[in-house]
This record gives C-alpha cells, structure tokens and sequence, in this order.
C-alpha cells in the first residue's frame, strides 16, 4: 500500500492516522502534499462509523497541516442523497469541525471553470489534480478546506 504520509521519527511511508506500523509513534505524520482525498464510502460503513472516520481523518490531516481535503461520501442510490452524505453536511452545516475547517464547498458547486472552482485553484493550486473528481455537478463529494495550525 502507498502512503501519502511519511513518519515524522522513522521516515518511513505511513497513514495520516494510527501509529506508524514501523516504529509505533503516534506523533503527527509530515504529508508530501498539503491536499488530501478520504473516500468514506469504502467497506461500506454505516453513516455514524463514516462521520466518525471522517472526524479522526480531519484531527490527523489537521495536524499533519493539510490545507485541503476531499471527502468522497457519495451521493447514494435512492436519488434523494444517501444517509453518509446527509450526515457529513448536516456536521457540516452545524459547525461539528468549525475548529478544525474554515469553510466548505460541495461538489455540485464546484463545477469546473465556474468562479468558485476558479477563486479555489488560484488559493490551493495543488487542488487541481484532484479536480477531475469533482465532475460536473457531483454532489457526492464535498471539499473542506481546513485551518492553518500555528
């Protein structure tokens, strides 16, 4: 498996969460990038189990200084939206990750060359190889855009 993380005391490549499978710390992993993809909808877990995966993804990546992060939560079969996506923007919407995110676009917005899609590359240019994700209107993804740490 490859890792867009590298082990801040062994150097080895390591998730942004747990402990490093090589030495066991725990402390913060330094990231090649400072934009991230999670993709909630993978083993299918129920929307509570995805809210809190994306919880402790947000704390790490945070602390691991991603500026920007992807959420893939999908948009559900029953074309009403599925219960991931609904309970990740209602976390949203009430500021569950107000001190961790300063403000997010959901992917229907974000429809490339728009004004939004254009204000976002220009302040996170590394975003743009991730845009290909955010295909026309989809609304099975939304973009965080985090808090810089001191």
């Amino acid at each position: 498996m490859s890792y867009s993380y590298e082990c801040s005391v062994c150097g080895n490549a390591r998730p942004v969460t747990g402990e490093c499978p090589f030495c066991n710390t725990t402390i913060a992993p330094l990231a090649h990038s400072d934009t991230d993809v999670i993709n909630l909808e993978l083993d299918s877990p129920t929307s509570d189990e995805a809210l809190d995966q994306l919880t402790h993804y947000i704390r790490a990546a945070s602390e691991a200084q991603i500026r920007a992060l992807v959420v893939i939560h999908g948009y559900g079969s029953s074309g009403k939206g599925g219960n991931i996506r609904k309970k990740v923007r209602e976390a949203l919407e009430h500021n569950y990750f107000a001190d961790r995110v300063s403000e997010y676009y959901h992917g229907e917005d974000l429809r490339h060359q728009s004004d939004l899609y254009r204000d976002v590359i220009k302040r996170r240019p590394a975003l743009k190889k991730h845009f290909k994700l955010f295909k026309e209107g989809n609304a099975g993804m939304t973009l965080l855009m985090m808090h810089s740490q001191p």
